[in-house]
């Protein structure tokens, strides 16, 4: 077995001694790391860093844990550990619903939070990789690839994978514009009907003919279809 020796960690930390430790620590294991200091810098970064983990903190200006949480649990395919001061049974059990996969109260033990981060990426390491085939096309969901045999990379945007990723993780299911537009769109992008039909264009017409498993549901959203069916 083997792990990834220069994996980056995204840390949501805003007490600034408490993050200059983390931070120090992680380095010393052998760790890229990456900080955000509040709750809107940790979308950003997420989306813009592509992290291997994340170790987030509950209490955090702009936009809390929980809410960072609720906004990366159908759209972040990495582990998130909550590091965190509430040690109350109510904050550990909304962290594990909201997808948390660890939950590590404060105060901690340095080489005990690197153990956790270490084992985590280990079992991530160890899945089978999601690829997802139909037609003449494959998705990547870990690499966040998409391509075509024969033409090759589709030039998908991050928003408009993740719009594809949840249709074709859900095939035959008739999901409404609004919960494509919560679990697949970030909270700092217009999530209107118009702007989810708008992706959805865009998605149907790269995939070329492939595109067609993605049906209008009238009067309720999208569906993808994985085999054929009757129109």
């Amino acid at each position: 077995m083997s792990m990834n020796p220069s994996a980056r960690i995204l840390v949501v930390e805003d007490d600034a001694p408490i993050a200059a430790g983390i931070v120090r620590g992680l380095k010393l294991a052998g760790f890229q790391v990456v900080l955000a200091t509040d709750g809107v810098l940790a979308l950003e970064m997420a989306e813009r860093e592509h992290p291997d983990l994340v170790v987030l903190d509950l209490n955090l200006p702009g936009q809390d844990g929980f809410e960072l949480l609720e906004a990366w649990r159908f759209r972040l395919r990495v582990p998130v550990i909550v590091l965190t001061a509430r040690q109350e049974l109510e904050a550990r059990l909304r962290s594990f619903g909201l997808g948390a996969v660890d939950y590590l109260p404060k105060p901690f033990w340095m080489e005990e939070l690197v153990a956790r981060i270490r084992a985590r990426l280990l079992l991530q390491e160890e899945r089978p990789r999601r690829v997802l085939h139909w037609d003449d096309v494959s998705l990547d969901l870990d690499a966040r690839e998409a391509s075509r045999e024969g033409t090759g990379a589709l030039p998908f945007t991050r928003h408009e994978f993740d719009v594809l990723a949840y249709l074709a993780e859900r095939p035959g299911r008739a999901l409404t514009r609004a919960q494509i537009a919560q679990h697949a769109l970030p909270p700092s992008e217009e999530r209107d009907d118009r702007t989810v039909d708008s992706h959805i264009a865009r998605i149907r017409k790269k995939l070329g003919p492939a595109g067609a498993r993605i049906q209008t549901s009238w009067g309720i959203g999208y569906r993808f279809v994985p085999d054929e069916e009757p129109r």
